[in-house]
């Protein structure tokens, strides 16, 4: 089946943004290497994605593509990332999602572990004032959850993971992968990347609240 046409305003648009945020993301060291991938939603039926393998702090139009919302490319030969359903299942779900970010930082990594190792399957973010830079959220007397996924190379098999804590549980603005990193989404790339730095912000917080025994 045919692609509809993306309109090349909207995509050069996407392109810029997400050029942007690895450049933003890179300069602050959550993306080392070749780490991360991101995504902007082009229309119900497509997104933008930066091309496997691709260093982020370095991206250009070359780096970015287009795919299905079954993950597979639209209109080139460049592969996707392998996480690529990790995108997809956000925008299928959720309509007004506009973009998802998935980032390496050292203070998502290390919480993830620190979780996992303590036999636990999230993470609980109390009180804190910066709880108000997720959308939503009007007040510091709330708490986010945060779920804490095994790390598992076998993407469909956690994406099915991803989607059934989705199911059964409340709407959430990101969670971790043990090891590995965060995913996060917003309405837009602009509020992706606020909630992008509040969760690290968080995640410090609550790395040293805990101590170097603990974290």
């Amino acid at each position: 089946m045919l692609s509809a046409p993306v309109d090349d305003s909207l995509w050069q648009q996407q392109v810029r943004a997400l050029i942007e945020a690895g450049r933003e993301l890179h300069a602050r060291g959550w993306v080392p290497a070749t780490s991360g991938n991101f995504s902007a939603r082009l229309t119900a039926a497509e997104i933008a994605l930066t091309v496997s393998g691709r260093h982020k702090g370095k991206l250009d139009e070359a780096g970015i593509m287009r795919a299905d919302m079954q993950g597979r490319a639209v209109g080139s030969d460049q592969r996707p990332s392998a996480e690529t359903l990790l995108h997809t299942q956000l925008y299928r779900r959720y309509p007004e999602v506009g973009a998802v970010l998935h980032v390496h930082s050292v203070n998502a990594t290390l919480i993830s572990r620190a979780v996992q190792r303590g036999g636990a399957h999230d993470l609980v973010l109390a009180g804190y004032e910066l709880l108000k830079a997720f959308h939503g959220n009007t007040t510091h007397e709330t708490s986010l959850r945060v779920p804490v996924f095994a790390n598992d190379q076998d993407i469909p098999r956690l994406a099915a993971k991803v989607d059934a804590w989705l199911d059964a549980n409340e709407p959430i603005h990101g969670y971790l992968i043990a090891g590995h990193g965060l995913y996060a989404w917003g309405r837009d790339m602009a509020e992706t990347l606020r909630h992008i730095e509040a969760f690290d912000f968080l995640f410090e917080c609550e790395l040293r609240e805990r101590g170097p025994c603990n974290a």
